[in-house]
């Protein structure tokens, strides 16, 4: 396959504030890639860097073989594009915001442009400045998809949609790839990048810590849980069971609090020889997980591990 995107030791600084160091990736043709990260972590500040509205401090970018700050007008007819913040006339209708970005691409198929109004329900009678934030969001998203484009690149692109128009969304971002077209996009969701991406890089702190394939992801989702018990139980009982990373005990032996990994068939099953009171499970926000997985890893390493 060949690679579309093309980062080689991207570096952004923005003084005293956190930017990339040393970015490096390729995205191959076809793939849907996800750019996985907490909040501030430089996935952003990435995606301005590919699109030409940044200009790097170091390193090189290119999409299609092309130089994305040298060539970014050749590079933005290639692209749809959806910015993490839009900032578009609230004046302006849906409508007419659509149909500005269609003249500005020199046209697109109206059946198309139709469909994904409908599938998003989106009313193009609005002002978008009366816009919810998910409508908004519907707007910028349909405008990146309405061209078909080669590629597409979506900074948090379910970022206020409902759970209905994210399960739409994630129809279009398979078609897209069973229409061989490429899709890059950042999210701070790990389950979102699970669901929809072939290959995941991710990249905190400003570096770039891991890239492979997306069942690599398995190997930081972790989740807790807690159990509540009408008598004391022997907590050690849990210590060796499949799944179960860290055990702490709560209430003098009446519960216990577990970090998990993987399936809770086992957990699940010795805790059903006691009388359970209650039941708790939860996944830990993406910056808990980070914090845990990468603690040993000092904040200025610049190893990265490259995962086959």
């Amino acid at each position: 396959m060949t690679a579309i995107i093309e980062v080689e030791k991207l570096t952004k600084s923005y003084g005293g504030k956190r930017g990339i160091v040393e970015v490096s990736f390729q995205v191959e043709e076809g793939d849907v890639f996800g750019f996985l990260g907490p909040n501030g972590a430089g996935k952003t500040t990435t995606i301005r860097l590919l699109m030409a509205l940044l200009h790097a401090d170091a390193g090189t970018a290119r999409i299609a073989g092309l130089d994305c700050w040298k060539q970014s007008l050749e590079i933005k007819r290639l692209i749809g594009y959806m910015p993490g913040e839009p900032a578009l006339d609230p004046n302006l209708t849906g409508g007419q915001i659509l149909e500005y970005f269609a003249h500005l691409r020199g046209g697109v198929d109206h059946a198309y442009l139709k469909q994904l109004v409908d599938r998003f329900e989106l009313d193009t009678s609005r002002k978008f400045r009366q816009y919810s934030t998910g409508n908004k969001r519907k707007v910028v998203l349909i405008q990146a998809f309405m061209h078909r484009p080669r590629l597409l690149i979506l900074d948090e692109p379910t970022s206020g949609l409902d759970p209905l128009n994210q399960q739409e969304f994630d129809r279009m971002v398979l078609e897209a790839r069973n229409e061989g077209r490429t899709i890059f996009l950042s999210s701070h969701v790990l389950s979102e990048v699970e669901k929809t991406c072939t290959t995941v890089g991710i990249i905190r702190d400003g570096r770039l810590v891991r890239i492979g394939d997306v069942a690599e992801v398995k190997a930081i989702k972790r989740y807790e849980m807690t159990i509540t018990f009408a008598a004391a139980i022997p907590v050690e009982t849990f210590k060796t069971l499949d799944g179960v990373i860290e055990v702490e005990a709560l209430h003098n032996g009446h519960g216990v609090h577990l970090a998990m990994q993987g399936s809770a068939d086992a957990v699940v099953k010795a805790a059903a020889r006691y009388p359970v009171i209650s039941l708790t499970s939860y996944e830990p926000s993406l910056e808990d997980i980070f914090l845990r997985y990468y603690e040993a890893d000092s904040p200025g390493s610049t190893e990265t591990d490259h995962v086959a």
